[in-house]
């Protein structure tokens, strides 16, 4: 596998080459590896949704730059979309609130929106915390995704199941 160095606080560490998450998403993806389990994909749609959000507030705010914003947006709906899910590798067993699973989302997030920007024929780095974290934290972002999420679930799985089942019944008599 192709690697690629990336440098953050505690120095370097190696990321495959073509993963869109960095430094930090590495560091936890080594430092916590319990389980086979990894995040649904209703709880990654949620964060797609809240991150496309935040960037839409914090651009007509003017807290970060309009194009900023835009392909964050982007980005996001990628990310809420199930385009980039092979990219959100942590376990769900992590230290902590949620923090690495924030940041495996705003890397990703933040690196893809630099690459929608160089499509675009624009220069220029979209920052996973500057821009894409811009005024958020992980205690409101992962209690937030898991609530958005269990409503997908809810409006996806349960109600369909439970229409199903009173069709069932009055099939029945």
């Amino acid at each position: 596998m192709k690697m690629r160095i990336e440098k953050d606080s505690m120095g370097e560490v190696q990321v495959p080459a073509d993963a869109l998450y960095s430094a930090q998403t590495q560091r936890a993806f080594e430092n916590f590896q319990i389980s086979d389990l990894k995040f649904q994909r209703s709880f990654i749609e949620a964060i797609g949704l809240i991150k496309k959000a935040a960037a839409n507030v914090n651009g007509s705010l003017g807290l970060i730059e309009t194009e900023i914003a835009q392909v964050i947006e982007k980005a996001s709906q990628e990310v809420s979309d199930g385009l980039l899910d092979r990219h959100f590798v942590l376990d769900i067993f992590q230290t902590g609130s949620g923090t690495s699973t924030n940041m495996n989302a705003n890397e990703v997030i933040a690196n893809r929106a630099t690459q929608i920007l160089s499509e675009q024929g624009k220069e220029g780095k979209v920052h996973p915390n500057d821009h894409v974290n811009y005024g958020q934290s992980s205690n409101d972002t992962i209690p937030t995704a898991i609530r958005i999420a269990a409503v997908l679930q809810i409006r996806t799985h349960l109600l369909p199941a439970v229409c199903q089942l009173r069709e069932a019944f009055l099939k029945r008599g």
